[in-house]
């Protein structure tokens, strides 16, 4: 029996409509993702936003099937890796099932002594891998466990992290009559600018693999932003939908959209990407908009997981 295992460590989404609410609880109640106001007000904060935003996301999450397809991308990213690996595979969610100890629960009956932590985060802020490194670690002291952790914190530079990317850019621009009018937006998961400010390597990690991939794409016209802004305070910019207008207003006409920081779809890439932002994009002139396919299980990218839990396991 192997005596080790792989936790894929990811958000989470919400499995029905009934869950939406949960979820954002357990989301915007996380101090590591959002600060908002003294930390004895933020249970209360968190539940007043909820409340008013609960009905527009259950819409959102309707419009695209009833739930977010994350825990099911994520199984089959862990079935994909745990036959390229021989070794168990399993999911931990942050804000919805399964949760940590769910997984530890699993860890527990495969028998092994060691975890191998991978956060399905690419680039590392405390607002993600490190809030779910938190939680995994205070779950196994909790249990009173003598589990070896061992971490794999991001992977945005990692050649076949770049080449999953380039490939479904590749197949984005084929699509396109004529790929030499087609400019390349880059769409990254927002962070507070506090973060930023405080040190957190998120921004410098999305800068260098837009920087590693558009090596190999250098005649391509190409920009960053950041989508899913929530919560008031102030975040990176520019906001994806700004820089939509300014592209517009520049008279961009052709564009493919490459999400950064997601490797499956949900929500933010199939309703605010392929619903919001593609009808704004229409209204704005922008006459062909497209979105490259998400990794989900692409063969590169579970060799990219694969190779990442290889290294560090020899050298540990």
């Amino acid at each position: 029996m192997p005596d080790t295992a792989v936790l894929l460590l990811q958000m989470g989404g919400p499995d029905s409509l009934e869950a939406v609410r949960p979820f954002l609880l357990n989301l915007f109640a996380d101090r590591e993702i959002i600060r908002l106001g003294p930390a004895w007000l933020q249970p209360l904060i968190a539940r007043l936003i909820v409340n008013r935003r609960t009905p527009a996301v259950v819409q959102k999450y309707r419009e695209i099937g009833g739930k977010s397809p994350i825990r099911e991308l994520t199984e089959a990213q862990a079935a994909a890796l745990s036959q390229e690996l021989g070794l168990p595979c399993l999911v931990a969610m942050r804000y919805w099932h399964p949760f940590t100890d769910e997984a530890l629960a699993q860890v527990r009956t495969s028998g092994a002594t060691r975890i191998v932590a991978l956060s399905l985060y690419p680039h590392y802020s405390r607002a993600t891998s490190g809030s779910s490194f938190n939680d995994l670690q205070r779950q196994i002291t909790q249990l009173g466990s003598d589990l070896e952790l061992v971490r794999i914190p991001h992977f945005y530079d990692h050649p076949l992290y770049i080449q999953a990317l380039a490939e479904k850019i590749e197949a984005g621009l084929a699509a396109f009559t004529n790929r030499s009018q087609v400019q390349l937006l880059f769409s990254a998961h927002s962070l507070p600018q506090s973060f930023i400010d405080g040190g957190d390597p998120y921004l410098e990690h999305i800068q260098a693999t837009v920087r590693l991939v558009m090596e190999r794409f250098g005649n391509v016209a190409h920009h960053l932003a950041f989508q899913s802004r929530a919560g008031p305070v102030k975040w990176l910019e520019p906001s994806t939908d700004g820089k939509l207008k300014e592209l517009a207003a520049a008279g961009c006409t052709e564009l493919l959209v490459v999400p950064l920081s997601f490797v499956s779809d949900h929500i933010e890439t199939l309703h605010e990407i392929d619903i919001e932002y593609t009808a704004e994009a229409r209204k704005l002139g922008i006459t062909t908009f497209r979105r490259i396919a998400s990794l989900n299980d692409s063969p590169t990218f579970i060799r990219c997981l694969a190779n990442l839990v290889r290294t560090v396991l020899q050298s540990s």
